[in-house]
């Protein structure tokens, strides 16, 4: 499922993203909780690091962030960047 971000921050216009995941605030407001869909977790790109650890590069826009945080916004997606 690639696309082409239409986020209202355009951060990664023209950039192709998988959407794996949401992020939201708790319902005690101490904490970002985020959910990722498993499937679309194991289907992203992985890199690895000089000590041999496997990693998957996941972004979030900071502006989306902070308006979760802030509580102008209710969630904001988790994506991965496509080659």
């Amino acid at each position: 499922m690639t696309k082409n971000n239409t986020t209202n921050e355009q951060e990664y216009e023209n950039t192709n993203t998988k959407l794996v995941g949401f992020a939201r605030k708790s319902n005690a407001g101490k904490a970002v909780k985020l959910s990722i869909n498993t499937t679309a977790f194991q289907d992203c790109a992985t890199f690895v690091t000089s000590d041999g650890q496997t990693y998957v590069q996941l972004i979030v826009s900071l502006n989306a962030m902070s308006n979760l945080i802030q509580g102008t916004k209710a969630v904001t997606s988790i994506n991965h960047l496509c080659d």
